[in-house]
């Protein structure tokens, strides 16, 4: 099986094969954000915010680990960066770039004068660097080498002087622009741990370890790392050479310092929160009521409401592989899922989990996509407990014993585990409630609760029978391909679709005539570069999926977020999305 890449951390977005050419000079003017409320603020004082767990190193690249994500978002940048009204790309090290009309060379052009924290030039060979020695290394743990492989030939990176990079593709890949958010990192600092300065290609992931000096971790990004003290807090400082302005000239950020507490339990976070012990906390529908009776009874905090794109969504998913021969084939019945997604009401766990903060699902795109989204509803269905129970009789699955649970052809009882995060403030009621309306249909269905951090990873081991977990939507469904295509990475509930190795085929013996279907969509739709033909083929992904029910959608949360009073231009924190980083516009008033 492949090992996760990070494109399932990274978003991308559409953009055609014409030439294109986007400028600016340095330092950047942030500007055009008035319609999210954000002014030019002051300098000093420090925020503080919390994290899940520690981080298993300061090296992004050598570890899977959002903890860190959220941390290097703030010390590094990529050649692009995402505009936080639009979604749209924008300029960031890379101030230009074009795309030759045969939508195959992207050409770079460097932003000049950007120093490392450290004062080192940014330039070329850093890209270079980064890219070659990291991001197409299949050793590193954190690399995207797959993503950099187009039919099975490289994307090569080349240098066409100090401050221009040039990108060669075997053929078009219309969302390739905005994969290139990786942050970049000093070769400076890290040419010793690469075969470039005599180590070896895995010695990357031993880079800046917990206890690495603040002089040896340099970025371009508006934070400096300070210290870590694993368990408890990671300090950050003001970048005195960060390369963007507001709309006045002054430089950013403007926050003196960034703290990031260790707190693993969501209300103790929330608790922490309340005594002013954090000045952020990005929140559920779950807690919302909370936080907005505190409000309005005059605590010094604002809560706000935001429909956005990103986020993730949860859904339930069936092991087609399941270890019991008898469940696998139940699973992998599209009778099955359809019956059962009869069973999920949504609009009680839309009312009840998210106090109404959350709309009806989409079908592997969110609903605020306007460049994709194709209303899958009508398929959906409604709750239906009566349809489901028809439903799984019409499967021959009507024998019941007598606690009225279904038996299977054996003679076993229809049951399975229910795999979910017990440290999330939504995944416990969302299960419970799956397992009570699942029971009325005449399925059992045991809770099986393990820390949220570890769902991916169970997934991706085949381990389990049922899973409730969730996966974040992005501009550009290409982001998405290797959870959504049959045989991606990601695609573990139906493992055996996946190839035997890295650079095989995807298994499409063991595919279902709609996953291959699916699986040639998503083929056709990253060298489609007519965008009108692209949003078909999604449209047409979009049916199958509502239909065939690779996962089951449950709800799209709006994102809740919390700030204290005491600072302004505060736009709601996504987490690990490189490209999509709000805190340099905060500031203490």
């Amino acid at each position: 099986m492949r090992k996760r890449t990070t494109l399932a951390r990274i978003s991308l977005a559409l953009i055609g094969t014409a030439l294109l050419t986007t400028a600016s000079a340095a330092p950047k003017k942030v500007t055009g954000y008035g319609s999210l409320g954000v002014v030019d603020g002051k300098s000093g004082g420090t925020y503080t915010l919390a994290l899940g767990d520690s981080p298993q190193s300061l090296f992004y690249y050598g570890a899977i680990d959002n903890n860190l994500g959220l941390i290097s978002q703030q010390l590094f940048d990529g050649l692009v960066e995402f505009n936080f009204a639009t979604y749209k790309i924008e300029p960031a090290l890379a101030e230009s770039w074009t795309v030759s009309p045969d939508g195959k060379t992207y050409t770079f052009k460097l932003r000049q004068g950007v120093k490392w924290s450290d004062g080192q030039t940014f330039d070329a060979d850093d890209v270079i660097f980064t890219y070659k020695n990291l991001i197409m290394n299949p050793d590193a743990k954190a690399g995207d080498p797959a993503n950099f492989k187009l039919d099975g030939k490289d994307i090569t990176i080349s240098k066409v002087n100090q401050y221009t990079v040039k990108f060669t593709l075997p053929r078009p890949a219309p969302a390739f622009l905005l994969q290139q958010r990786y942050f970049i990192v000093p070769k400076h600092k890290l040419v010793k741990y690469t075969p470039e300065g005599g180590a070896k290609s895995s010695d990357i992931n031993n880079a800046w370890p917990g206890n690495t000096a603040a002089s040896e971790i340099v970025g371009t990004g508006p934070f400096k790392f300070q210290s870590y003290t694993t368990g408890q807090k990671v300090s950050l400082v003001r970048n005195p050479n960060y390369w963007k302005v507001d709309a006045k000239g002054q430089k950013l950020p403007y926050l003196d310092k960034l703290e990031f507490l260790i707190i693993r339990d969501p209300q103790a976070q929330m608790a922490q929160f309340l005594a002013g012990n954090l000045d952020q906390l990005n929140s559920s529908g779950a807690q919302f009521p909370d936080l907005k009776q505190k409000e309005v009874s005059g605590s010094p905090i604002k809560v706000g409401r935001f429909t956005a794109l990103f986020g993730s969504p949860p859904f339930i998913a069936y092991n087609f592989d399941a270890k019991d021969p008898e469940l696998a084939k139940v699973f992998s019945d599209v009778r099955f899922r359809q019956a059962l997604q009869k069973a999920v009401n949504r609009n009680r766990i839309i009312d009840s989990v998210y106090n109404g903060l959350a709309s009806q699902p989409g079908c592997g795109v969110a609903p605020a996509n306007k460049a994709f989204y194709t209303n899958c509803s009508t398929l959906l269905g409604k709750f239906d407990l009566a349809a489901a129970n028809r439903a799984l009789d019409a499967m021959g699955l009507s024998k019941r014993n007598s606690a009225g649970t279904r038996l299977l052809p054996s003679g076993k009882a229809l049951e399975f585990d229910l795999t979910y995060g017990t440290d999330s403030a939504v995944y416990p009621p969302i299960a419970t409630i799956l397992q009570n309306d699942f029971a009325k249909a005449g399925v059992k269905v045991n809770l099986k609760g393990i820390l949220s951090s570890k769902l991916i990873s169970t997934g991706q081991s085949g381990d389990w029978e049922a899973i409730l977990g969730a996966f974040g939507d992005q501009p550009d469904p290409e982001l998405r391909r290797p959870i959504w295509q049959p045989g991606g990475s990601l695609y573990y509930w139906h493992r055996s679709t996946q190839p035997a190795k890295d650079g095989d085929p995807a298994n499409t013996a063991r595919m279902a005539a709609w996953e291959k279907d699916i699986y040639e969509i998503f083929n056709q739709a990253a060298v489609t570069t007519d965008p009108v033909k692209r949003r078909a083929l999604y449209t047409k992904w979009q049916l199958l999926f509502a239909k065939n029910l690779p996962v089951t959608p449950i709800a799209k949360p709006e994102n809740i977020g919390a700030v204290s009073s005491k600072y302004g231009n505060y736009i709601y924190n996504l987490g690990v999305i490189p490209g999509y980083n709000p805190v340099p516009l905060i500031y203490q008033k």
